[in-house]
Parts: C-alpha cells; sequence; structure tokens
C-alpha cells in the first residue's frame, strides 16, 4: 500500500495512484444514461484498494472501489464556485472520490461520520487546499450529511 496521507491521527492508503476520468454524453446514449452522466460525471477509471487507519481509536479499515464507481466530485453548489471552486477542479476529485465511496457504504468505517469528515479534511490537505476552503468544505460536508443523510 502506498502512503497518501499520514498524521497523528489518520492515515490514508491506496495501492496504486487513483486514477479519475470524466465520462461524455454521446450521440448514442439513451436518454437514462445521458442523465447518469450529468448526474455522476466522473469515474474511478481502475480498482482501487483503500485503507484508512483511524490512530485515535487504534482501527483500520479496508475496502475496494471497483472500476467504474461513478460519482458527482465535490458538491459545491455553484453559487460557492468562486469562493472554493469548481466541483471540477482536480485538487477535488479524489478527496470527492473516497467521500462519496465512504457516504455510500457508512458500513465501511462503522458508521463514523466524524472519521469521514476528518478522512475528508486530510484527502483535502493532501491535495494542497487551503486551510480557509478546507474549513468551508469539511464543515459544509458535516453539515449537510447530519442534516440531510440523517448520518
Amino acid at each position: 500500500m502506498k502512503n497518501w496521507y499520514l498524521d497523528k491521527e489518520v492515515g490514508i492508503f491506496f495501492d496504486n495512484i487513483p486514477f479519475v476520468g470524466i465520462r461524455y454524453s454521446i450521440p448514442s446514449m439513451t436518454k437514462e444514461e445521458r442523465i447518469s452522466v450529468e448526474k455522476y460525471p466522473f469515474v474511478c477509471k481502475k480498482e482501487l484498494k483503500v485503507k484508512l487507519a483511524d490512530y485515535k481509536k487504534n482501527k483500520t479499515y479496508t475496502f475496494v472501489i471497483p472500476k467504474g464507481y461513478c460519482y458527482d466530485g465535490a458538491s459545491i453548489p455553484r453559487v460557492f464556485w468562486r469562493l472554493i471552486g469548481a466541483n471540477t477542479d482536480n485538487r477535488f476529485l479524489i478527496p470527492a472520490l473516497i467521500h462519496d465511496v465512504l457516504c455510500e457504504n457508512h458500513s465501511y468505517i462503522d458508521n463514523d461520520r466524524a472519521f469521514s469528515t476528518r478522512i475528508f479534511n486530510a484527502l483535502l490537505k493532501s491535495s494542497n487546499v487551503s486551510v480557509i476552503k478546507r474549513f468551508c468544505m469539511k464543515n459544509s460536508v458535516g453539515l449537510f450529511q447530519t442534516i440531510f443523510c440523517k448520518w
């Protein structure tokens, strides 16, 4: 496993460098396929084995993101793009990939929402996202998950 991020609280390890692609609508697609591409424009281009370490609880979690997993990127409302950045910003793609998988699979980390937020923040930090943008993003995500996702 490759050490992607490590500090005293969390460790993030991948078996390979994550490879994210963009899906495009093409004329031969059905209406349903086009809607799917519009809603989930990003795709994990190869299988990715992930290991997350929670050093506060002395736990590790492993899971696999399958090749072809589609997701929406960073869910940043357009009104905030000037402040934070667009959902297509390449610094956000890997953090959003991991976070979206965790949001869809709470059991991967024993339903620990706070840990998922710490992982998201660590991934943003490793992508050189500024402290202010990270603060805005991690707190927005935490609030959204609490209110709308019941997590």
